[in-house]
């Protein structure tokens, strides 16, 4: 799991993330996988819309398909937000093979729409559109079911993952610090129980340059709901 804390330029967080992808895959690692919004944690609509480009043409994506056949490696990039209307920009999430090419893809469906006690107020739908169907692949060491962030308040989504072979449940997230200290641990091994499944979590962590605090310790859960490995807290590796 990559643990980052990404900035508004897409270039830096490029940077940032494909060396600790780098950091991860000389310790081993076949499979890499990065939290929600790797390109860019937004503070607005107007500073999302001025940097991203649509999926064909988006320069972070094409970089981090070059790195993963570079490296050999399955690289599940959590999401990245792109461009999928001149209105509406898509929470996508692209599962690349060693090849470099793209073995699965994904549009965030369950939109963060809340308002929290704290008096912070989010409108995801305001500025992005949902996806309308689940995503599965297959790796060497089994079926993959792909999903982000606050869909993992959904439990019927991973159930249909589950029922459709997938043993291991991604949720790559950008949790709230507010509901990350609630709820994150509890869900995470609520869906890795229910379905029997491992469940793999890359999260972003700390203060954003868009002011957002977001909650870190990225997770990888066992199909007994244990806890087998947790980043160290808000900080980035």
């Amino acid at each position: 799991m990559v643990q980052t804390r990404a900035k508004l330029s897409p270039d830096e967080n490029l940077k940032e993330v494909s060396a600790l992808i780098r950091e991860a895959k000389g310790k081993g690692a076949d499979y890499v996988q990065t939290p929600e919004m790797t390109n860019i944690l937004a503070a607005n609509r107007e500073s999302l819309f001025k940097v991203i480009a649509d999926e064909e043409h988006d320069p972070s994506l094409a970089a981090y398909r070059a790195l993963a056949k570079e490296l050999g490696i399955f690289l599940h990039i959590g999401s990245i937000a792109v461009r999928a209307t001149p209105e509406r920009a898509a929470n996508r999430g692209f599962l690349i093979d060693p090849k470099g090419e793209i073995a699965a893809r994904y549009d965030k469906i369950h939109m963060f729409d809340v308002n929290l006690a704290n008096g912070e107020s989010y409108r995801e739908s305001a500025s992005y559109q949902p996806g309308e169907t689940a995503s599965i692949a297959d790796l060497p060491w089994g079926r993959i079911g792909l999903t982000i962030c606050y869909d993992m308040r959904f439990p019927a989504l991973y159930r249909a993952l589950a029922e459709s072979g997938a043993s291991f449940l991604t949720m790559p997230s950008a949790f709230t610090k507010p509901t990350g200290e609630a709820h994150w641990h509890v869900l995470l091994r609520s869906r890795a129980i229910e379905n029997g499944a491992f469940v793999f979590a890359a999260a972003q962590g700390g203060t954003h340059e868009s002011k957002r605090l977001t909650y870190g310790h990225s997770l990888i859960v066992d199909p007994w709901g244990e806890i087998i490995a947790e980043a160290n807290g808000i900080e980035p590796g």
